[in-house]
Parts: C-alpha cells; structure tokens; sequence
C-alpha cells in the first residue's frame, strides 16, 4: 500500500494540469474529480506514470519553487526532446542542466540514464568533460554529452 504521495496546490488550475501531465506520460489517468459548492473542481486524484498524485485548487498563496522538482528519466533523445516541447510550451521557461518550469510554475528534470553512467565514468577528466558540457545546456543533448 502506498502510503505517501504528491500533493500540488494550485490556485485554481488543478484539473487541468493534471490533465495536461496525464496526457504526457503513458501508465497516467485521472482517478477521480471532486467539486466544491460552486462547482468548480476543487480536489484531483491522478496517476502519473504509476505514482499516485493529488492536486487542489486552494487560491494563491503558495506558489511552487525549484525547491522540490519531478525527476523525470527518459530514454533517447527523441523523448526528451518530446517532454521539452510539451512542458515548456505555452507559458513554460527553459532552465539549465535539464531543468525547466512548466506552464503551471511546476519544475521539472528531464535527464536520460545515460547522464549519470557518462558523468560516473571511472576517467576523472572524462567525467569533468562531462560535468562542462551539462552545466552549458539547457536540454540535455545526449550526443553533446558523449561527445565531451
């Protein structure tokens, strides 16, 4: 039984971006949509690639930080650079190193497996190489980076 999951506060866009995330990723659904008294929806449960995820619209007051992120690995650069356009699309800005703001203030780390072993390789200097190269990108370029 899993006992924790991630709980987002929106201001009022709850519904929406998680359908926006559901539609994203495969093994995502919506589970269910609660509605306040006015009828607007006001809790969301959902499944995103498995993990089992609560938004709500609570107004404004706090606001979404890199503080925490969704670390999101993926195979191949086609499905990074799929990810890319959709999060950061519409409202959405570029960071560095794999990292981006979604339309929803939302961050997130689009990073290939890959990574890790290239920045993990036992020659220092080649790792360091490494390490350069991802600290210039924006999207993570896997030939970019076994090319360092």
């Amino acid at each position: 039984m899993v006992t924790i999951s991630p709980f987002l506060w929106f201001d009022s866009k709850a519904e929406e971006a998680a359908r926006f995330y559901v539609s994203l990723f495969a093994n995502s659904r919506i589970t269910s949509v609660s509605h306040g008294a006015d009828g607007k929806a006001f809790g969301v449960s959902f499944v995103l690639d498995g993990l089992e995820m609560q938004a709500m619209n609570a107004g404004s007051g706090k606001p979404f930080t890199d503080a925490i992120s969704f670390f999101t690995s993926v195979d191949g650069q086609a499905e990074i650079d799929r990810l890319w356009h959709a999060l950061t699309s519409d409202g959405g800005a570029a960071g560095r190193c794999g990292w981006l703001v979604d339309k929803y203030g939302v961050s997130w780390q689009i990073v290939p497996p890959v990574l890790g072993q290239l920045l993990g390789d036992p020659d220092p200097a080649r790792a360091g190489r490494v390490l350069q190269a991802m600290l210039a990108m924006s999207k993570i370029d896997i030939a970019a980076l076994e090319a360092a």
